[in-house]
Formats: structure tokens, C-alpha cells, sequence
């Protein structure tokens, strides 16, 4: 399942460079033997290594950590200040707060990492400035939320903030994820090609753990992006490519969809990584170390 989503130009600027022009049909080659051997050492290259052990053994969000007060929103107005993270605050954020906190898993285990103060995370999400409708923060205090995290559900702290005209708050949760682990296997090669793309980031898994949901890119002249997997006990490999590339004139437009994939089995605890670049497919944008 493939979903169209408002982004070009500005993202993966590789990607631009790489479909600004268009050549032959070739969707067959998104199934090509080099992409599947390129799959395959990944998860190789993964499975047992010291990525992987870091990996399991860290704190990594697949679920946004800001978290909707109940029934959002009351109007189109407000899903507009949201959108466009304008926000006034009318009254004092809390000044003190702990330096760490723990994330706590329900299948045990606990981390403890450091903890964002209020002021951080009220700037996290309101970013905006223009003079359009916007969502008033009243009051502010830590508490805890539950979040989707690579090692399943876990209670996290998170900064509650009250806005005017609902009843319950918005959650920004207050821990920032653990660095991902420096990759045992660099890039499939220096530049994308129609065949072997990165892609974006994960956006979801379904309920029962049986798909995932990622953003892919690809061109203003082709039918899409086509996203496969390669499953094995210890993790998911997902390779992208771009099919039916059309002959002629294109323009360098990078357009990003949503790509649901179906996976034979519950991903769990797997760790999700992408062919071309070897390193997990994150949710939103996380720093890699060594």
C-alpha cells in the first residue's frame, strides 16, 4: 500500500540529483538479485554484532512523542496552531526538575537516561511564529506516558502540558532516544540508484505487529516506490527502489510516500534496517555514533 505525502524537494537531496532525469523501464530491477544480496548482508552483517547488542539494549521511540490530548482537535483552528506548532504560554514553566529519568519497559528491564527540562520540551513543539491561530499552554508539570519502543511498551517520563479548552494534556515525551549504534556494514555504494534507495524513515507498525509502514522517495516520473522485505530471526532488512521509470524530460521534483509492507511474522523485538544504508530505519531523525 503506497500513500502520497506532501514533501519534495529539500529532503534526501541525493535522491533529487539522482531522478532529475529519467531513463528506461526497468521494474524488474527492484527485484534484482544485487538488491536481494545486498539484503542479505545486512542481516548477516547484524546479526551478533555489537550494533545489534546496543541496539537491543537501548531506548528507541516508533511512536511520535508528542501525544495528542484526547479528542484533538476541537476545531480547524487549533489543528492549524498544531500543524504549525504555534503555541503561547500564558504562565510559568516549572524551573527545576530531575537531571535523569527512567524508561521502564512492561516485558522489564528499566533505563535510566538524561531528562529534558521543561523549557526543552515546550520548545520542542512550539517552534512556530506567525500571527495565526494558535494553541495556549496554561500549565505544565512531569508525569509519565506510555510509548512504542523497539523493545515494546514502556512507561517514559513526559512533560504534561495544559491547554486552554481541553481537558486533558498534551504529552511531550521527556527522554530523547539513545544514540543508534555505528552501523557493522557501511552503504550499499556512494550514490542511490533506481534499484538500491534509502529510504526517509519508519512511520509505524500496524497493531499486530504484522506490517510496517515507511517513507520512501522517488521521482515526478515513475509509478513509485516499491519496498520488499527480507526476514530473519534477529531482524527485518527493507530494501526500496523506484519502478517504472519513464523514458524523457523529467523534473527534479522528490516527492515522499508512505509504503506499507507486510511482514510474515510480528516484527517484536527485531530490529528494523535499511538495505542501502545498512542502519536501522529510525523513527524521525536520530544521530548515529560509534
Amino acid at each position: 500500500m503506497r500513500t502520497r505525502v506532501a514533501r519534495t524537494a529539500g529532503l534526501l537531496v541525493p535522491f533529487a540529483l539522482l531522478l532529475a532525469g529519467c531513463g528506461s523501464e526497468h521494474g524488474s530491477r527492484a527485484q534484482s538479485d544485487e538488491s536481494r544480496s545486498r539484503a542479505q548482508k545486512v542481516a548477516e552483517a547484524w546479526d551478533g554484532s555489537r550494533a545489534a547488542e546496543v541496539w537491543r539494549k537501548g531506548y528507541y521511540p516508533m511512536a511520535d512523542v508528542v501525544q495528542l490530548p484526547d479528542n484533538a482537535f476541537r476545531n480547524s483552528a487549533d489543528k492549524l496552531a498544531y500543524g504549525a506548532q504555534n503555541f503561547v504560554l500564558d504562565g510559568e514553566l516549572p524551573t527545576t526538575s530531575p537531571e535523569k529519568g527512567e524508561v521502564e519497559w512492561r516485558s522489564g528491564g528499566s533505563l535510566t537516561l538524561p531528562l529534558m527540562d521543561a523549557r526543552q520540551a515546550y520548545d520542542s513543539v512550539a517552534r512556530g511564529s506567525d500571527d495565526g491561530p494558535h494553541l495556549t499552554v496554561t500549565e505544565a508539570k512531569l508525569g509519565t506516558t506510555t510509548l512504542v519502543t523497539s523493545r515494546g511498551p514502556a512507561t517514559v517520563p513526559a512533560w504534561l502540558f495544559t491547554l486552554k479548552g481541553y481537558d486533558t494534556p498534551l504529552k511531550r515525551v521527556a527522554i530523547e532516544p539513545s544514540e543508534l549504534p555505528k552501523s557493522p556494514i557501511g552503504p550499499a555504494r556512494e550514490s542511490p540508484t533506481d534499484s538500491q534507495m534509502p529510504l526517509e524513515q519508519f512511520i509505524k507498525a500496524s497493531a499486530d505487529g504484522r506490517s510496517v509502514t515507511v517513507l520512501a522517495g522517488h521521482g515526478a516520473c515513475d509509478d513509485g516506490p516499491a519496498v520488499r522485505a527480507l526476514e530473519t530471526d534477529a531482524s527485518v532488512v527493507l530494501s526500496a527502489a523506484v519502478v517504472g521509470t519513464k523514458d524523457g524530460p523529467c523534473t527534479s521534483n522528490l516527492l515522499m510516500e508512505n509504503v506499507t509492507v507486510k511482514l510474515d511474522r510480528k516484527l517484536g523485538e527485531r530490529v528494523l534496517l535499511d538495505a542501502f544504508t545498512g542502519a536501522p530505519v529510525a523513527y524521525g531523525r536520530q544521530t548515529e555514533h560509534g
